[in-house]
């Protein structure tokens, strides 16, 4: 991560309000290439929203949101997005290279790609996820770890520059939650990531910067080192057990 070269993601100000009640309030922070950004804080405190608006879903009540300088909207093909619930629709018969390939949907011809075809998209972003040989099966009959790791090959198929995931590791158990965020700890070295969890242990332990929102946000350019940095982060006291990257849980009031 260089702040020397130009931010990827820059928000000004930016406010916006479900029914007239106040969600964000004035937020300003920008995200530089190669960044790893936890994004942490209670429930209801607005993380979700901030990935919409960052993905162009939702639009600012003020504020001005520029993604690569652009707006969000027309910079949609450079974000690939790993929503938080992978698991409805088990059922419905689609194999994990179907799922994959679903990544390229929407992405414009014109654009220089680095795969010369849908189906090298396909191979190489399950390879980097170590979910090739599964290729062929239905999605709905691979555990929830295996399940997670094909959405973020979908997400790579689209090849952006930004991945950005909500709750990967949600459900999953200790050894699924280290699979992925080893595998995010690779990708980082090409691609910058943004990451939604209340999993603080493993996620600061990789985090290059930490965003704590809750109606406003305050930003830490750096990676959390000790619990009294996050209690300085948070403004809150935390739990933690013998270790502080193995043993942090959650914030009290989450």
């Amino acid at each position: 991560m260089n702040r020397n070269e130009q931010p990827l993601i820059e928000l000004h100000h930016v406010c916006f309000s479900y029914n007239a009640q106040p969600v964000l309030r004035d937020v300003s922070f920008s995200v530089f290439p190669k960044d790893f950004l936890a994004i942490i804080g209670p429930n209801g405190g607005g993380k979700t929203t901030l990935l919409k608006l960052i993905l162009g879903l939702l639009r600012p009540d003020s504020g001005t949101i520029r993604i690569f300088g652009r707006d969000p909207k027309q910079a949609s093909t450079g974000i690939g997005y790993v929503p938080q619930d992978t698991s409805t629709n088990r059922d419905f018969p689609i194999t994990v290279s179907d799922v994959v390939r679903m990544g390229r949907l929407g992405l414009q011809k014109k654009t220089p790609r680095q795969y010369s075809s849908d189906s090298d998209a396909v191979r190489h972003s399950l390879e980097l996820v170590d979910s090739w040989s599964d290729r062929d099966r239905r999605i709905g009959f691979l555990s929830g770890g295996q399940r997670q790791r094909v959405f973020i090959a979908r997400a790579l198929a689209s090849e952006p520059e930004i991945l950005i995931l909500d709750e990967p590791t949600a459900n999953l158990d200790a050894e699924g939650q280290q699979r992925v965020y080893n595998l995010l700890r690779m990708l980082n070295e090409h691609l910058t990531i943004l990451v939604v969890s209340h999993d603080l242990s493993s996620l600061l332990a990789h985090a290059k910067s930490v965003a704590h929102v809750n109606r406003t946000l305050h930003l830490h350019a750096g990676p959390v080192t000790s619990p009294g940095t996050l209690e300085c982060i948070t403004g809150l006291p935390l739990r933690f057990s013998e270790n502080f990257h193995d043993g942090v849980s959650r914030l009290p009031h989450e």
